[in-house]
């Protein structure tokens, strides 16, 4: 008899099941632009105006959608689930943030994983630090991760000895300065899959040798414009399922590229949240179980 999967998403375009999300609150909208690195303040009303598109999205596609509302004070980036933690077929792996001010997210996303029936598998832990928008699923057993100014290299050598325990490879890639260190430049900030053959990408930045790695993968990568990658987060795209598609409005050049490539698209509003505080739908979302 077949058992069924509670969790797992060690993929990045498997049918997504359930996905954590967590919802602006007021810690984002009192947050200090500069002290968090935002182009100008949050308002609140707008900012969840435009999370509950993106959950609505999620609902109309049939994803169980967990809300994550444990009150965390000064954590106004909280509101970006994807980094604290990977979640794996054995449970979560908690990772430990690079952005100082983050530090403490990963423990409360744990303990609500773990109430819904999620064990912790291990933790980055010491002087490693890893987020998991430096983490891109390459196939069920190879992860790609991308090295810069959040994830380190001995939060690389630990998720090589956790993961490496229940099969997974994993590969890493020297990211580019491009902007420096308060910037927040991620792996995934370069790419976005939205099949199991092709991905959104801005390939100007990318490391040659994960291009490469790419290449003889032969994913197809469709290239944003530069304006809609640097202004619109043209690269941050959501796939709930192969072909299926969530991305922020505002992307014209790649939003046909995608039609034309034959995904179904859905957008929401990227002005109000994400274009302020650097995070799109796939940073707003952790998800817990893919097929």
């Amino acid at each position: 008899m077949k058992v069924e999967r509670s969790h797992g998403a060690q993929g990045m375009v498997g049918r997504l099941r359930k996905v954590v999300v967590r919802p602006p609150d007021e810690t984002m909208a009192d947050a200090d632009p500069a002290r968090w690195h935002y182009t100008d303040r949050v308002d609140l009303a707008e900012a969840r105006a435009a999370h509950e598109q993106l959950v609505g999205a999620l609902v109309d596609w049939g994803v169980e959608v967990m809300v994550h509302d444990a009150p965390l004070p000064d954590h106004a980036d909280s509101v970006f689930v994807f980094d604290p933690a990977l979640v794996t077929d054995h449970g979560t792996l908690v990772l430990r943030m690079g952005k100082a001010l983050r530090a403490g997210e990963e423990d409360a996303l744990a303990t609500f994983l773990e109430k819904a029936g999620v064990p912790v598998l291990g933790r980055i832990e010491g002087d490693g630090h890893v987020e998991g928008g430096d983490t891109m699923w390459l196939d069920h057993d190879t992860l790609a991760v991308g090295v810069g100014f959040r994830t380190d290299a001995e939060g690389v050598r630990q998720l090589r000895g956790i993961l490496g325990g229940i099969g997974v490879k994993v590969l890493d890639y020297d990211l580019p300065y491009f902007t420096g260190p308060e910037a927040c430049l991620h792996l995934l900030s370069l790419i976005s899959p939205v099949c199991e053959d092709t991905a959104v990408a801005y390939p100007s930045l990318m490391p040659t040798a994960f291009w490469k790695e790419l290449h003889e993968r032969g994913v197809r990568l469709l290239e944003v414009p530069y304006e809609e990658f640097a202004r619109t987060q043209a690269t941050n795209v959501l796939a709930v399922e192969p072909g299926r598609v969530v991305m922020l409005d505002g992307n014209p050049v790649t939003q046909k590229l995608l039609v034309d490539a034959g995904c179904e698209v859905r957008t929401f509003p990227g002005e109000k949240l994400s274009f302020k505080t650097e995070g799109g739908p796939t940073c707003l979302t952790r998800p817990v179980l893919r097929d």
